[in-house]
């Protein structure tokens, strides 16, 4: 299993938006929407042993995380506007705990130490920084999750949440990449690093 963990920290938490403004009614929810791409799509199929967790911190009513689970996801497209709508759909739904809103995506109020309290029982997990280790140099298993953030980079306070967990600082090459792009590159190297059937 291969899991993402984006903060994005500005991405509204309410349904009170426009699925034709994404860039400017929804704290850059537009970045995170990329990011799903990214994670679970290939040319003709949808990843099944992937799972990404949104971290919504903007407001009104932060926090949201919103997980989507390759191996039970329907419904989901590589357009942007319709996976705002699955995210909008979600952020509509009341109740404790986590709560399944359509097939593989789940909404929570779980906050940030909570969302890496529960993978860091069963994954490795690595931080995505630019002065980390060259990640081709790194051994990084079967379960694996990488914490990144959107267009901005996590803050001091996150940070040092984040170490408590341990992870191992990993880089993706010498320039800064976008989110999503970042999320593209860590599937690569992991494609390549699977054993071929055959």
């Amino acid at each position: 299993m291969r899991r993402f963990v984006v903060l994005g920290h500005r991405a509204i938490t309410s349904a009170d938006f426009k699925l034709d403004d994404l860039c400017g009614s929804t704290g850059r929810l537009d970045i995170l929407l990329r990011c799903v791409n990214s994670a679970f799509f290939l040319s003709h199929a949808i990843r099944k042993d992937v799972e990404i967790a949104l971290m919504l911190l903007g407001e009104p009513n932060p926090p949201k995380t919103v997980r989507i689970d390759g191996s039970e996801v329907k419904y989901l497209n590589p357009d942007e506007r319709s996976t705002a709508a699955l995210i909008r759909n979600a952020l509509l739904q009341r109740g404790e705990g986590e709560r399944k809103c359509s097939p593989g995506i789940y909404v929570s109020e779980r906050d940030y130490r909570e969302v890496l309290s529960n993978i860091s029982k069963e994954s490795r997990i690595f931080y995505l920084k630019e002065d980390g280790q060259d990640i081709r140099q790194v051994e990084l298993g079967q379960d694996c999750t990488f914490v990144l953030g959107d267009d901005q980079d996590l803050t001091p306070e996150e940070e040092e949440i984040l170490m408590d967990y341990e992870p191992t600082k990993v880089s993706l090459g010498p320039i800064s990449y976008h989110a999503d792009h970042c999320i593209t590159l860590v599937n690569n190297e992991l494609d390549r690093r699977a054993p071929r059937s055959g």
